[in-house]
């Protein structure tokens, strides 16, 4: 037998070494390969458990290292038991190396986190991921909105759902003058102070109930003026119509649209009307959807405020001021896609900026 002189080289030993370690990792016996599989099946089965959906690659790969560790094998040993089985979620080997060495791509993402995150708290949950994504552009930020999605699902921020409730009706039947429909639906209106709408809702808390009723103007969906009740009367809109008039007294050619409400069939309410020079538009019978602007805003108001929200306002008189800062909030702080982006007082300033120019 013919010995080779002399120390091995570095490459040689290395070899040498990394043969030894795999010989070492390989499981002995049959018994030993059966215990190590069953430990294998049995913690990748746990990946799914929490919430019985599909692991992810990061968490497979992770787990994989795991097993590696705790019972010495090799990478091929475990990937394989993995794929043999159906019922795991499969794991290729390329695919496996590839989610060790890749970088997490939400490391990169921080600061946007962060300021998704400020941002959904400064609006009380109320924003999405796709006005948070506007909120982001309009302070330079240029953020994909999948993107925004995807890192709100990270950090478990889900806005707050729709909870539709009661809905309070004014019609008693003919009891006025019925006007014709000026509006056919056609909400918006070029400049402000051209299509104004107005609607009354009703809040329960405690037994007991709160009506408001607010003016929106048709150009910039801002809440003109409104009034708040404990009783749904007619001095309520006739003081609505006052505040307005008092804020925007420059009403020629302006049309207001209600449905057939019976304050709104009132003679005292056309009378101010046509003194103010305002033409009187209704909704048909029984048609909410003449007066679909004004019906979205108390679908936004109760969602975003109060549905849900009954158990923080111990009394009445917490309520209206809540309603009122909501109210402010909503016309000054709360952007709108359809008005570009911009709050409603903003779009208005810009658009009467324009006419002057």
């Amino acid at each position: 037998i013919n010995h080779k002189k002399g120390r091995p080289t570095h490459e040689e030993q290395r070899q040498a070494d990394r043969g030894a370690s795999k010989a070492d990792k390989r499981p002995k016996t049959e018994e030993l390969k059966t215990y190590c599989r069953e430990r294998v099946c049995k913690k990748i089965e746990r990946l799914s458990l929490p919430k019985n959906k599909k692991p992810t690659a990061q968490e497979i790969a992770t787990t994989v290292t795991q097993l590696r560790q705790e019972l010495h094998v090799t990478v091929k040993f475990v990937l394989d038991t993995i794929n043999a089985n159906p019922d795991l979620p499969h794991l290729s080997r390329s695919n496996y190396y590839y989610t060790l060495t890749k970088d997490d791509k939400n490391l990169k993402n921080e600061k946007v986190m962060k300021r998704i995150k400020e941002i959904f708290e400064e609006h009380r949950h109320r924003y999405g991921y796709r006005r948070i994504t506007a909120q982001l552009h309009r302070e330079g930020m240029r953020v994909n909105h999948k993107r925004v999605k995807r890192l709100m699902v990270k950090m478990h921020l889900y806005a707050i759902t729709i909870r539709r409730r009661f809905k309070y009706s004014s019609y008693k039947g003919t009891i006025g003058k019925i006007k014709s429909n000026l509006i056919k639906r056609h909400f918006a209106a070029i400049i402000p102070d051209r299509h104004w709408y107005s609607d009354i809702t009703e809040f329960h808390l405690n037994g007991e109930k709160l009506y408001l009723s607010p003016v929106m103007d048709g150009c910039s969906q801002e809440i003109v003026a409104y009034t708040l009740s404990r009783h749904p009367v007619l001095k309520q809109v006739m003081d609505m119509l006052d505040l307005a008039y008092k804020k925007h007294p420059a009403l020629n050619g302006l049309i207001f649209h209600t449905d057939q409400g019976w304050q709104y069939q009132h003679a005292a309410f056309q009378a101010w009307l046509k003194n103010h020079g305002v033409s009187q538009s209704m909704s048909r019978k029984g048609n909410s959807l003449d007066d679909g602007l004004m019906e979205g805003f108390f679908g936004i108001l109760k969602r975003e405020m109060f549905y849900g929200f009954e158990k923080t306002f111990k009394t009445m008189d917490e309520l209206e001021q809540a309603i009122k800062e909501y109210i402010h909030y909503y016309n000054h702080d709360r952007i709108k896609t359809v008005l570009k982006n911009h709050t409603p007082i903003e779009y208005r300033n810009m658009v009467l900026n324009k006419a002057v120019q």
